[in-house]
């Protein structure tokens, strides 16, 4: 199993959903957990949410939603292979609302 924890890989202030808001985008953190995946093909790759200031919406939807939504990986697999996780019980809603926003990506695909 891969990790990416956001506040030491990524950033301690997420931003905005795309890169034109700033170099700490949902968007930007899509293409690192992409990358990931690519680099272990069929493993799962878990992401600890901890340690940042907090997470806007648009953020964890561009973020976890969108990597289903804009087909750079199958519902499928994203479900199967995306492990997001909050150690500390405040980034627990956090956590649900990310994975949520990737399960309604799923269902739009999927009909």
């Amino acid at each position: 199993m891969s990790k990416i924890e956001i506040a030491r890989d990524f950033s301690e202030t997420p931003g905005g959903r795309f890169r034109v808001m700033g170099p700490a985008s949902g968007e930007a953190f899509r293409m690192l957990l992409k990358k990931k995946l690519d680099q272990k093909p069929g493993e799962v790759v878990e992401v600890v949410l901890d340690g940042v200031e907090g997470y806007g919406s648009s953020f964890l939807e561009e973020a976890f939603g969108g990597l289903i939504r804009v087909g750079l990986v199958s519902p499928a697999e994203a479900l199967r292979r995306v492990r997001i996780v909050a150690l500390s019980p405040e980034y627990r809603t956090y956590a649900a609302e990310a994975r949520q926003y990737m399960e309604e990506a799923a269902e739009r695909l999927n009909g």
